[in-house]
């Protein structure tokens, strides 16, 4: 099934550079790594055959958008779409300048969880197949079996994007994501759970692991402002070396700057080199502006955002 959904990509795509209707791809490629895929950006027609669908393609492509210029089609999984939308709102992309590529989505395996599951290395391992509810890994020590609950991405566990549908084409049927949310929302139900004191102390033992590289900020499809304030010198909002409080406030900060904007696609949280679990924040932070704006980012590209709108109701909740 997955070779017949990269044919028939390959396929549309060539289509739409032959023609003219677009001047740059922007999909997903082998990587250098055993079953890993990576972004890749074609304009030539030649190129066409290096692109691929598989269940390990991460990566929210949307972070490419603004830098690439004419006309972009772009491979999309539901969730990531929801982005696309949410720069759309933003004034960051023209959606008329975007061709958005719907591919089937079920969830994506996170390599990790499986060289964890069966103390493996990816090049120890010989085949990975999802049939069902089923994910078989097969090595040379033989087949193990697991639930794909267990094998996907936190990101996929939490996944809501059912019934999101703007895309231009979409190749193959959509599917229901195998989520599994409250095993993913059990980390926020645990943080709710302590007290203030144990929360601080819990977070100044994370961000004291910060090493400050912003992979988080980087890998963010709404992190797009010119000049971020830590660059700043006059003033100074944080200090550059990577102290655990500095390091706090630079997530507090950039979560209040996402608001309405972020889609809890779990980027940051996938790149950070030192696994802060910053999908946490992401996630309550969601909650959040849903439960007091009835608000959830990159649903409808003609919704004004979150920061640009009020409603004169909004003071009875929010000012006391």
């Amino acid at each position: 099934m997955t070779k017949e959904l990269e044919n028939k990509l390959r396929e549309e795509v060539r289509n739409l550079l032959e023609k003219g209707k677009v001047d740059r791809v922007i999909g997903y490629g082998a990587g250098s790594l055993r079953f890993a895929a990576t972004p890749l950006i074609i304009s030539d027609k030649a190129d066409v055959d290096r692109l691929i669908i598989n269940p390990f393609i991460h990566n929210n492509l949307s972070v490419f958008l603004p830098d690439v210029s004419g006309k972009v089609a772009i491979v999309a999984k539901e969730c990531d779409a929801r982005s696309i939308i949410s720069l759309v709102q933003n004034k960051q992309i023209p959606r008329e300048n975007v061709y958005i590529i719907g591919v089937p989505c079920s969830g994506i395996i996170d390599l990790g969880k499986v060289e964890k599951l069966t103390g493996l290395d990816r090049d120890e391992i010989d085949d990975i197949s999802w049939q069902g509810d089923k994910v078989t890994i097969a090595s040379a020590g033989g087949a193990k079996e697991f639930t794909a609950q267990e094998v996907l991405a936190d990101s996929c566990l939490g996944c809501d994007a059912g019934g999101f549908r703007e895309f231009d084409l979409v190749i193959g049927e959509m599917k229901p994501v195998a989520a599994d949310k409250e095993l993913i929302r059990k980390r926020i139900k645990d943080m709710e759970a302590m007290s203030p004191a144990e929360r601080w102390e819990f977070w100044k033992n994370e961000f004291s692991r910060c090493i400050r590289c912003y992979a988080c900020r980087q890998i963010c499809p709404v992190c797009f402002c010119d000049r971020c304030f830590v660059e700043e010198t006059e003033p100074q909002w944080i200090s550059p070396l990577p102290r655990w409080q500095d390091n706090l406030i630079f997530q507090a900060v950039r979560m209040m700057h996402v608001a309405g904007r972020c889609t809890d696609c779990g980027e940051c949280e996938r790149a950070c080199p030192v696994n802060i679990p910053l999908g946490i924040l992401t996630g309550k932070m969601e909650d959040i502006v849903e439960e007091l704006f009835e608000y959830r980012a990159g649903m409808d590209k003609d919704a004004p955002p979150l920061m640009a709108a009020y409603q004169p109701e909004e003071a009875e909740d929010l000012i006391r």
